[in-house]
């Protein structure tokens, strides 16, 4: 419950707060939108917070690449500080996002099906929203892939054209939207927002990772890689998080063979293109041209010897994780045969009533 809007912002209630939370999306786009109708020909300080900034001048992407005069396709973006201010908002739409899909959406579903046990019901509050962000994001990943040479892991693509720092007006808000949920999430567990699970550790260990991942492929042009391992690490969520909704709502074999089919799906995507992309990190990264194997960041350019194995590292403690619990799934597969899929994670975290 709110306690106001300033001492909200003093504890961060409002990430727990919808009413909160909107208040301060709502500040920001009223100023914005105060600042458009009364000085309209003054740029608008407000913008960067809802949009994404830094446009490169066409003329500039003609002469990097002509052939896209030819298609009419020349709005390309940049990096830049802009993109702090985007990150800081959508952090806090995420928390409305969040709050008023479990609190308006999911909670009330579950106490209509008849979910009685407290925990139980939290679960799926939170394996609701999760559904809807994985399969979204999942959807979006896969859109913004195809506009990329490396469109279904080719991944020589992912070095030949390095650096990769012109980015299509979807991938730049792709990207800046993940990495806005991944830092709203790291708060969530920091405040303690879940309940800890068994593998909070792990879980520490994963978001750390995948913050150094986004944030880091995103300031050294690496952003089609990160493309490629967003969608690696949605798709099968997006299963994850519907069987365990579905066995929280005791629908036994409909739960089950999600699960099932989620096996093939963690397989295929955490495991196999998870290692598919290390192989190709170790052994294509020398098709990076060699003018660009320097650090050199007013160009763009990164890639020197040592990123092949800054690259490779925390890429690597990412599939141990999916290994990790690639081994508790297989655990957890007998009982799902038997119809009760459970989350091996969660495991004497609740009591059923």
């Amino acid at each position: 419950k709110s306690k106001g809007l300033l001492d909200d912002l003093r504890t961060f209630r409002w990430m727990t707060v919808p009413a909160s939370s909107a208040k301060l999306a709502g500040i920001v786009i009223l100023l914005w939108a105060n600042w458009q109708v009364f000085t309209p020909n003054v740029p608008n300080p407000f913008t960067p917070l809802l949009f994404i900034t830094h446009q490169i001048p066409i003329s500039e992407v003609i002469k990097s690449n002509p052939s896209l005069a030819a298609n009419n396709d020349v709005i390309r973006y940049q990096k830049g500080y802009g993109d702090i201010l985007f990150l800081l908002f959508y952090i806090i739409v995420f928390s409305f996002l969040r709050q008023s899909t479990t609190i308006y959406i999911f909670k009330p579903f579950a106490a209509w099906w008849g979910i009685k046990n407290d925990r139980k019901r939290e679960r799926f509050m939170e394996q609701g929203y999760s559904f809807l962000y994985w399969g979204s994001a999942g959807l979006f990943g896969i859109y913004v892939m195809s506009f990329q040479d490396s469109w279904w892991y080719q991944m020589e693509h992912l070095w030949v054209k390095y650096p990769h720092w012109m980015m299509r007006s979807e991938l730049k808000v792709y990207y800046l939207l993940q990495f806005s949920y991944w830092m709203q999430q790291a708060l969530v567990m920091l405040l303690r927002l879940e309940a800890p699970r068994k593998d909070y550790y792990e879980l520490i260990a994963h978001h750390l990772v995948t913050l150094w991942l986004v944030g880091w492929s995103y300031l050294v042009n690496l952003t089609m890689i990160g493309t490629t391992v967003f969608v690696c690490m949605d798709v099968p969520d997006t299963f994850l998080a519907a069987a365990k909704g579905l066995n929280y709502l005791d629908l036994n074999n409909i739960a089950t063979a999600t699960f099932i089919v989620l096996m093939f799906i963690w397989t295929y995507f955490r495991i196999y293109l998870s290692a598919v992309t290390l192989y190709s990190v170790w052994y294509q990264f020398d098709l990076i041209p060699h003018f660009a194997r320097e650090w050199n960041p007013r160009k763009g350019w990164w890639m020197i010897w040592w990123m092949k194995y800054q690259t490779f590292a925390p890429l690597f403690l990412l599939l141990l994780l999916n290994l990790f619990w690639y081994v508790l799934m297989w655990r957890v597969m007998y009982r799902a045969v038997q119809g009760s899929v459970g989350d091996v994670r969660e495991d004497g975290e609740y009591d059923e009533e």
